[in-house]
């Protein structure tokens, strides 16, 4: 077995940018599940059947399927059957956004409900509304008790982001596997996206640890 490590630097800048599309991927999708995630939680809380019935079969569905099958479903279904065209970035950022926004709706539902019904009590109690109680007192509260399940999520939505490839997304995955069709270097470019990979997590999954640490359990 003859090995060519040059291959790999020879394809750098290709690399590189696969990467960047994968962090890419990553913060845009957080940065839309975050909020999408507690207003589900909200629906989820409702008293009203309305809004929480929804929020359940949306959660149910998006948590028991698989996220293939949800881009899958979004490329293919959506232009075909109800005409509505996405480029392969934003139908894998939407099927990514709608799969952890699911998840972390579970995650801030645990969350909120973890806060004792003292404290909106007593907030209102102090006159304010039950919205104002939910987003002065129960929200931040929430929020700083999930965080280190945020982190969790985080790193793995860090690794999911490959799935994207399966739409052509130039990802780091997918970038790598076209070089490594045109390179024929299996071995050194599988190699070499196992390695940025964990270059870019290891530092992730370590700050995860850390956050855990620090907050994980407490009031």
């Amino acid at each position: 077995m003859t090995l060519d490590w040059s291959v790999v630097w020879e394809h750098r800048w290709a690399l590189a940018a696969g990467a960047a599309m994968t962090i890419q991927l990553t913060v845009l999708t957080m940065l839309l599940a975050v909020p999408g995630g507690i207003l589900l939680a909200a629906m989820r809380l409702s008293s009203l059947r309305l809004l929480r019935w929804p929020a359940t079969a949306f959660v149910e569905f998006f948590r028991c399927t698989p996220l293939v099958l949800q881009v899958y479903w979004a490329f293919y279904v959506l232009p075909s059957e109800f005409d509505v065209r996405l480029s392969g970035f934003a139908t894998g950022l939407l099927a990514l956004a709608l799969n952890v926004s699911a998840f972390n709706s579970e995650t801030f539902r645990a969350g909120i409900a973890s806060i004792r019904r003292g404290q909106s009590d007593a907030a209102l109690a102090m006159g304010m509304s039950s919205f104002q109680a939910f987003r002065i007192v129960i929200l931040p509260q929430a929020v700083k008790r999930v965080l280190p399940v945020l982190a969790t999520t985080w790193v793995a939505l860090f690794k999911d982001t490959s799935l994207v490839s399966v739409i052509a997304v130039s990802d780091l995955a997918y970038t790598a596997m076209q070089l490594r069709s045109r390179t024929f270097r299996i071995l050194e470019m599988l190699t070499a996206m196992a390695l940025i990979y964990w270059a870019m997590g290891y530092p992730q999954a370590k700050l995860t640890d850390w956050i855990h640490r620090r907050m994980a359990g407490k009031e």
